[in-house]
């Protein structure tokens, strides 16, 4: 299941939070053949993401990972359609993300979009070894014959998204605007076993 949390912080977290993401400089990150800029929150932030979760899911979550990620239109331009398999050695139940910057006023949908595989369909099956997770990253993650656009939940400030982290997904467009896309994302694990 996917779902939507409008007005996620509260306006003075959001409002200072993207202030400070809008003047920062982000990090070059390599992970593999590909470029991320990213910028790590502070533990007060990511706590707070944490516990405003777990209170919506009721129960308490686990964060594998998290960060804060610019895209431009020079920076991240790929599809990079794909699932989330693991991460840090572990298998994530599910994703966030959390849009940090104002969305672009010339364009009629841009969000994150949910995709289906021609072969395995929306979501990446139980099982998968990591050399089929390896080689849909390498051939069909920008190759946008392999996939069927389900839907984009649009971009809006303070807009958050969680979803199991099995489904496949990107940005969308895979090319972004001018100025800052910056977007929290997190990687996590639920009490619900």
């Amino acid at each position: 299941m996917i779902y939507v949390s409008d007005s996620f912080l509260s306006d003075q977290w959001y409002s200072s939070t993207r202030d400070e993401l809008l003047k920062a400089e982000f990090t070059e990150v390599m992970v593999g053949d590909k470029s991320f800029h990213v910028q790590m929150p502070t533990g007060q932030f990511a706590s707070m993401v944490e516990d405003k979760i777990s209170m919506i899911e009721g129960s308490k979550i686990t964060n594998i990972l998290s960060f804060f990620r610019l895209a431009t239109d020079e920076i991240d331009t790929d599809w990079r359609i794909h699932s989330d398999l693991k991460i840090n050695g572990t298998q994530p139940d599910r994703a966030v993300v959390l849009f940090m910057s104002p969305p672009d006023p010339d364009r009629d949908l841009n969000g994150t979009a949910f995709w289906s595989h021609i072969e395995y369909g929306h979501k990446l099956p139980s099982g998968t070894d990591d050399s089929e997770f390896d080689r849909m990253i390498l051939e069909d993650a920008n190759d946008i014959t392999m996939w069927k656009l389900n839907s984009v939940i649009g971009h809006m400030e303070n807009r958050l998204i969680s979803y199991p982290a099995s489904y496949f997904h990107s940005k969308y467009p895979n090319i972004a605007w001018g100025r800052k896309r910056i977007v929290y994302v997190m990687f996590y694990c639920n009490g619900k076993k």
